[in-house]
């Protein structure tokens, strides 16, 4: 098998800069979701089944197109199709999904009608987002994937903080943060145009510049993948895949889980801390939830900081463990901020944690898969570790919010349990045997 060429820095920022708008996208998703649908009156003990449809999606969606993708080759490439469809689909949705309360519906048929915009919302995202990871496996070699992830958690960070930004800004320059009960700000709504406009140029950018060797340059530098590719079946490769895919999975499950109650509860523990209350009809409310888009801005800032350390440590492994231990830090520091800028603290050490996230598994994982083929396929399972413990979160919230005295901001309390939990299963990864 010939090695992969080093690439130089532009080619390394081409493979992943579409990124950059996907995860704006991502960013408008997991910080206003749940604003949105408080706004259209949903109840917060039932607030995180709305958080069910997303990972659902990303469990059904980004296998098959890992596997799709494994065995497409056209005159735009393997991957590239696939995240151009998606993110098609994706501009379409984010332009529907903020009118949902517009529409003139009863509240059942408008929390229907946002269910399922927020289901191809999700999907589309996921579809978009696959192939820039699959891209990296593919044409970067074992020596340049971890700088080639953390450019990709770079821009995947910047793109967040453009995201989570919107909102507050759009409120500075004198759009209305405020709308009649069960109608979304405007504030919200040209966040999510704006964004989806960001989006489509970000990805006609990448399909411009990026072209995926053709089929016979690709067996040159994968030929076992090319060997077995076609016979690919998802149970096997779960069968044969090396230890660290598991061991790393087990981390994933805590971590995915500790953010999926942040972006189901967050904007209401913000609002109950700073503002002292919860009421989604408040003006109050609405200011809260604007700088809950803040904070999040914050702590993308702090991950890409954070994620030039990462590299800097002596061991991946002991980068991810303490990233997890500080952003279990922050999780557990939101209640005790009863002033807006004091929340700043907790959400940069929160970034810690993300930044790791973002670039500790992948890097780890993608380095344990060579020589095992169907890398596209082994990514896209992957994902699941990413969605089935937001959906086991999803299931459980209701009832443990109810567990922790009904009170939203307590819930960051078990968000910081699940991370340290998650640092002490780092031990676990082995990196050198299968």
């Amino acid at each position: 098998m010939k090695q992969k060429p080093d690439l130089s820095f532009w080619k390394l920022w081409n493979l992943s800069f579409g990124f950059f708008g996907v995860q704006i996208a991502y960013a408008l998703q997991s910080a206003n979701i749940s604003r949105i649908f408080r706004t259209l009156g949903a109840d917060p003990h039932d607030l995180s089944f709305f958080w069910i449809l997303p990972p659902l999606m990303g469990i059904l969606v980004q296998p098959i197109v890992g596997t799709l993708s494994d065995r497409t080759w056209t005159r735009f490439g393997r991957r590239i199709p696939y995240l151009f469809i998606g993110a098609i689909v994706a501009v379409a949705v984010m332009c529907l999904l903020p009118n949902a309360g517009s529409l003139g519906l009863q509240l059942s048929a408008v929390m229907m009608f946002g269910l399922i915009m927020l289901m191809l919302l999700d999907t589309s995202i996921n579809m978009a987002m696959q192939p820039f990871k699959m891209l990296v496996g593919d044409m970067v070699n074992e020596q340049q994937k971890g700088k080639a992830y953390s450019i990709q958690s770079f821009l995947c960070n910047a793109g967040s903080v453009a995201g989570y930004l919107f909102p507050f800004l759009f409120a500075a320059i004198g759009l209305s943060n405020v709308a009649p009960e069960g109608i979304v700000p405007d504030t919200v709504v040209w966040s999510f145009y704006v964004g989806a406009a960001i989006l489509i140029l970000c990805v006609v950018y990448t399909t411009m510049k990026v072209k995926e060797w053709p089929p016979q340059e690709y067996k040159e530098y994968n030929p076992v993948a090319d060997a077995k590719e076609d016979s690919a079946n998802w149970f096997v490769l779960l069968k044969n895949a090396p230890s660290a895919f598991w061991r790393v999975g087990l981390v994933q499950f805590f971590c995915w889980a500790a953010f999926l109650y942040m972006w189901t509860y967050v904007v209401d523990a913000v609002s109950l801390t700073v503002w002292d209350t919860a009421d989604s009809k408040t003006e109050a409310y609405q200011t809260a939830g604007n700088w809950t888009g803040v904070l999040y801005a914050l702590q993308a800032v702090s991950a890409v900081v954070w994620a030039t350390i990462i590299p800097r440590f002596k061991s991946m492994k002991q980068a991810y463990s303490v990233s997890l231990v500080l952003g279990a830090l922050g999780f557990a520091l939101i209640p005790f901020c009863p002033n807006q800028y004091l929340q700043i603290v907790p959400f940069v050490l929160i970034g810690c944690a993300w930044a790791a996230m973002l670039a500790c598994p992948f890097t780890l994982v993608t380095n344990a898969l060579q020589g095992y083929g169907h890398m596209g396929a082994y990514l896209g399972l992957f994902n699941g570790t990413i969605c089935v413990p937001q959906i086991v979160a999803a299931l459980l919230g209701g009832v443990l919010l109810s567990l922790v005295g009904h009170n939203q901001a307590n819930m960051m309390f078990v968000s910081g349990v699940f991370l340290c939990i998650g640092a002490v299963c780092v031990a676990g990864i082995r990196t050198t045997t299968k």
